[in-house]
């Protein structure tokens, strides 16, 4: 083989090596993307899911205190408090928390909701707690 061959051949391979490197590296950052966008699309879906879920508990609790209707049962309080607590573990640490703090309340003053000011608007500050929690997490994500 001559020089010039030589130097076709050295060109030749630095151009595989170079194109296999860089397919490596953008499948690599596809598929790290693809996961961030898959992460955050479960995130945003539950977020909102228990913003519906802290909507219907608050219209419970209001109806309970201050329509005095029987009808606002707690055991629905208890599925929703419940579901909100499960949904909770797809977001973050943050919102787990508030969520966590949502059932410790309800536990405390479900009881009390339609007889007790007080125990409603603590009931209706850890909604708004975990509210906020969420608000701050969606605004976060990327």
């Amino acid at each position: 083989m001559d020089a010039k061959s030589l130097q076709q051949l050295k060109n030749y391979q630095l151009t595989v090596i170079f194109s296999v490197l860089f397919a490596l590296v953008g499948f690599s950052y596809n598929v790290w993307r693809m996961e961030a966008s898959e992460h955050n699309s479960n995130v945003r879906t539950a977020s909102f899911e228990i913003l519906l879920k802290l909507a219907e508990l608050e219209q419970l609790v209001y109806t309970a205190r201050y329509d005095n209707d029987k009808q606002a049962s707690p055991r629905k309080g208890w599925v929703l408090v419940g579901l909100i607590h499960d949904l909770s573990s797809l977001t973050d640490d943050a919102v787990l928390a508030q969520a966590g703090k949502l059932k410790s309340v309800w536990a405390d003053h479900w009881s009390q909701m339609a007889s007790s000011q007080q125990s409603t608007d603590r009931i209706v500050a850890a909604i708004d707690d975990t509210r906020a929690a969420i608000t701050r997490l969606l605004a976060s994500l990327k």
